[in-house]
């Protein structure tokens, strides 16, 4: 879908422009200096290790310190108590992705991220087409800090902190540290679960290309990436400048590109018709049923003659057949028939995206006390999927209206009820283009030899436009499905040959009802309702609302520190004591337009409320790294560092982060590490300052008669309390039938107070002198989360509302329930809801990472080498409110929880061949809740409580055709592993095989 260029996209490309064009300049006439501009076959293949040690030795490879993810000091040796993950270039080219985010969500620690398989179609949300969100530990994208080179960039999200790490080109990534634990009195708030850090390159000499594309077994899903990288060296090495610009493209995946998922082959789990009332009888009570349907809605409308709230006629091909309601499976839902299909709703699995990266760095030492540096980028994306499409439920179309189909029996209610999925309307859709800017400049140096300085400054800004396609005004569909023959006999409105026309929908529980406000008087085209595409193309070009949201974000953080060691002064018996103290200034903007129609609630989908906030945060932080003894008996070494962060927000007020580790090593073969930390994140602009927005959700009712047994021990006795309370005669027999969506409300809220996170990691890091080129790391982490801020869905709402000690809790007061018939709603229906932050949930999760790395050089069969991530995860659970129960989402497949996780790879190098293999293994899920089948022993047959482990086999292959030029190329899934039964948890599984192949070029 073509798009518009903007005064500002114009400018942000200049810019981009004049700032490569200046640091080509500086470099003009540097001495010409020979070197390799990409990794030579050696480099490639140096194994990554498991452990940041080894893998910050190879980055320190010129005996430079570094600086290591999880500390601002700078550290002689590679050794650090917090537990990291780093993964390099040549690890993140082997997995064939061109999508970063692809590749980092198969970490055990990221299994819960959110890739562009999560933002596709109706799962997409407002706004959040083809993002792709980093989760570290299944705790929220909100919890989890990404930076660049231990820098913040601007958000991706409005009113959040998330990045989009599409924003991040993935030919410039040296390499990725993933920090468990908090991080926050490092690097300040949002860092609670931990980090990860993007490393980029530096110091990039020459240029270098590379072309790549893949697609699946089906001929689709195809991925396609074109990167260049110049750089060169100046002024005797003192200087240095690069770019680089990145383009990457991935097609769309659409539900009905598989068989299986389409038609009347889709496979779902629904209510047992032979258990319908699910007691504990040994029946399953869910089963897998095919070709199942929505039991009362029809894609031609179906046409309600006795206002039973059932259709009884259809109109297919022009003709009026009745309604065949099929085998009715509780509680919305038939088997057979001629409803509307389940699968008809599958929609998009992928998104279209194409995105555009361009990035450009220089930097020029004056001397060694005072080096400038500079970063630049202009990262631009494009998103397009479609969703559902609008649907309408017992709308009132009068007797005299002219479409109404032949042979209908005498219409004794004066007209007829159509309950009705408007595909031929269109499918809702959205076009999402998001523009990133970000500079960093800023000068370091050395104060003394044991001392230096950096003073930075980075500016971020981040445009969202989204346009949404194929919504409906309510206003004109109200319109124009009230036809009548007009003066001369020709269908028109009635609002056009009656001005005082106003709409009459009482039975309608879906929209809204509003009088004529987006079309003059004489404008309205009348709609036929009676059969799918019989409507003039004036008519749905009339109804149709195409829509346009706005978002811009930014943010500016300056931030000063000195660091150093006191080698000059005094020294322990184990060297000299690292400092840090430093001080940072952050100021985040947020501001949300949405269209004007949409705001005033004129379309179906929402009615948005604008958002604009902001806050600015003063930190002043230190860090101490004490080395207390070395080379002594039982003490190879013993270190101790301890981190401090005050911070005072504008919004929340002043806050304290801190954290202390060790690391003891009795023998150099074996190295003892511990952190224990406290940690803050205050509440982003979002969860403060949302406006208020219209939405409609689908809720299975935990009251109805087959859920009871489905909850706490607490919600039997709620739900009776409750029901009896609103009138409901025979609350043990209630049952919600409805296939409506409900209206409610979502908001932020400005009451909203820091949470609190408390975390602590063990771990032992194994070297054996005697088996050279072994690392074996684990680590214990345990993560705490008080004071949660959490947004629970509609669904949520009502179960916990019922799932508590007592009906008196916060989420009882966001649910409303009607105690009197209301159109199709009866007494005890759900008929509203209130969503919104709150800080009332806790959190811990707990597990054990183990990382191994194993290279083995031999003289003639070339380099091994073995590298393997596991994950036993150990609980990860969830507290509505305080003392309320546990909620165990361990084993979920609905949280993406696997109990044991891990990916391994085999590489072997020789001469100018390189070949990979590689592992991920997903233990086996949970197809329901804990909560469910822990209380309903046969919630399904035992055969498929679970959904099948996942063994996703890859190949790669790469050859050296000369020392410039590689080809490269692999298969991911090469087995083809597909989907469980009834499952589209893991989308690598849809996608099938997959294929690709690359190559690259160095000048």
């Amino acid at each position: 879908m073509k798009q518009s260029t903007s005064r500002w996209q114009l400018s942000a490309a200049r810019g981009v422009i004049a700032l490569t064009a200046l640091l080509a300049a500086a470099s003009a006439g540097a001495q010409e200096v020979s070197t390799e501009a990409a990794p030579s076959r050696d480099d490639r293949n140096i194994p990554i290790p498991s452990d940041p040690a080894a893998q910050s030795a190879a980055d320190a490879s010129d005996g430079q310190e570094i600086v290591v993810t999880g500390s601002r000091l700078r550290r002689p040796d590679f050794d650090t108590p917090s537990p990291v993950i780093s993964l390099g270039a040549a690890t993140i080219q082997q997995s064939g992705t061109t999508n970063i985010t692809d590749f980092l969500a198969q970490l055990p620690a990221l299994q819960g991220s959110t890739t562009s398989a999560d933002t596709a179609g109706s799962g997409a949300g407002i706004g959040g087409a083809g993002l792709n969100l980093l989760d570290l530990r299944n705790l929220g994208t909100q919890r989890t800090l990404v930076l660049i080179d231990g820098r913040r960039q601007v958000a991706s999200v409005p009113g959040s902190q998330a990045i989009d790490i599409s924003t991040i080109p993935s030919d410039l990534v040296q390499r990725v540290d993933v920090l468990t634990g908090g991080a926050s009195a490092i690097y300040g708030a949002d860092a609670v679960t931990g980090v990860v850090n993007f490393i980029l390159r530096k110091d990039f000499e020459g240029v270098t290309a590379r072309g790549q594309a893949g697609i699946s077994e089906y001929g689709d899903a195809g991925k396609r990436l074109i990167a260049i990288t110049a750089g060169k060296n100046f002024g005797d090495g003192r200087g240095n400048i690069a770019v680089a610009y990145e383009y990457g493209d991935e097609s769309r995946l659409k539900t009905r590109d598989r068989r299986y998922l389409r038609g009347t082959e889709q496979v779902g789990f629904f209510t047992n018709p032979a258990d319908p009332d699910g007691e504990d009888n040994g029946v399953p009570d869910n089963v897998p049923l095919n070709n199942i349907r929505y039991f009362d809605t029809a894609r031609q409308g179906g046409i309600d003659v006795d206002f039973d709230g059932f259709p009884d006629f259809i109109v297919d091909g022009g003709r009026l057949v009745a309604f065949d309601p099929g085998t009715y499976v509780p509680e919305a839902y038939q088997q057979g028939g001629n409803a509307t299909l389940v699968s008809d709703f599958g929609n998009d699995l992928l998104p279209e995206i194409k995105r555009h990266n361009a990035n450009a760095i220089a930097r020029f030492e004056f001397s060694p006390a005072f080096e400038v540096f500079v970063e630049g980028k202009y990262a631009h994306s494009t998103a397009y999927t479609l969703g559902q499409p609008s649907f309408d439920f017992n709308l009132l179309i009068p007797a005299d209206n002219p479409y109404l189909p032949a042979g209908l029996p005498t219409l004794v209610n004066g007209g007829v009820l159509v309950t009705r999925d408007n595909f031929d309307i269109g499918q809702r859709g959205a076009t999402i283009a998001r523009e990133t800017m970000r500079g960093v400049s800023g000068v370091r140096g050395a104060v003394t030899p044991n001392a230096n300085y950096e003073l930075s400054y980075t500016w971020g800004q981040s445009r969202i436009e989204n346009r949404y396609v194929n919504d409906v005004y309510d206003d004109r569909y109200y319109a124009a499905i009230d036809a009548v023959r007009g003066p001369n006999g020709q269908i028109t409105c009635r609002v056009n040959v009656d001005p005082s026309w106003r709409p009459n929908q009482p039975y309608n529980s879906t929209r809204q009802r509003f009088q004529p406000t987006t079309f003059a008087p004489g404008e309205c085209v009348p709609l036929n309702l009676f059969g799918e595409g019989v409507a003039s193309q004036a008519a749905y070009d009339f109804v149709r609302a195409n829509t346009t949201d706005r978002s811009t974000l930014r943010q500016q953080v300056v931030t000063g520190s000195l660091s150093g060691d006191t080698g000059a002064i005094f020294k322990l018996p184990g060297g000299p004591v690292s400092f840090v103290l430093g001080g940072e200034y952050r100021k985040e903007e947020s501001a949300f337009r949405p269209d004007p129609i949409a705001a005033r609630g004129l379309t179906f989908t929402n009615a948005l409320g604008a958002t604009r906030g902001e806050f600015d945060v003063k930190e002043g932080f230190a860090e101490l790294g004490a080395p207390l003894l070395r080379d002594v008996p039982f003490f190879h070494r013993l270190t101790f560092s301890a981190a401090l962060r005050l911070s005072d927000y504008s919004t929340i007020g002043g806050t304290t982060t801190w954290k202390v580790d060790g690391t003891w090593a009795p023998i150099r073969d074996i190295t003892f590490n511990g952190t224990y930390s406290k940690a803050v994140r205050a509440p982003n602009i979002g969860e403060l300052f949302n406006g208020r927005s219209q939405t409609f959700q689908f809720i299975t009712d935990p009251c109805n008669l087959n859920q009871l047994q489905n909850g706490t021990e607490f919600r039997r006795a709620n739900c009776q309390t409750l029901l009896s309370g609103l009138g409901v005669a025979n609350p043990a027999a209630y049952r919600d039938t409805r296939s409506s969506n409900i209206p409610g409300f979502s908001g932020g809220n400005a009451n909203l107070k820091e949470e609190e996170g408390t975390t602590w990691t063990a771990g032992v890091v194994v070297q054996p002198r005697f088996i050279p080129g072994l690392t074996v790391r684990g680590d214990w982490y345990d993560i705490k989360l008080a004071g949660a801020i959490n947004t629970v869905t509609s669904a949520q709402l009502a179960q916990l509302c019922v799932d508590q000690p007592t009906l008196d809790n916060v989420f009882c007061q966001s649910i409303t329930r009607t105690n009197v018939a209301v159109g199709s709603a009866q007494p005890g229906n759900i008929v509203g809801f209130n969503v919104g932050p709150q800080n009332v949930a806790g959190f811990n999760t707990a597990g054990l990472d183990l990382n191994v790395n194993y290279r083995l050089d031999t003289a003639k069969a070339g380099t091994f080498n073995l590298r393997f991530i596991g994950n036993y995860l150990d609980k990860l659970e969830f507290i509505g409110t305080p003392g309320a129960p546990i909620t165990n989402r361990r084993q979920e497949s609905a949280f993406r929880a696997p109990k044991f996780t891990a990916t391994a790879d085999l590489t072997w190098s020789l001469d100018n061949l390189t070949v990979n293999y590689g592992i991920n293994f997903l233990d086996k899920t949970l197809r329901y809740s804990n909560q469910t089948t822990d209380n309903n022993p046969d919630v399904v047959a035992p055969e498929y409580k679970y959904i099948k482990q996942v063994w996703q086999h890859e190949l790669y292959l790469a050859v050296d055709a000369t020392d410039n030029f590689q080809f490269y190329g692999g298969v991911n899934n090469l087995f083809g592993q597909r989907p469980d039964l009834a499952d589209s948890s893991y989308i690598q599984q849809i996608v099938g095989r997959y294929v690709f192949a690359g190559a690259r070029v160095k000048m």
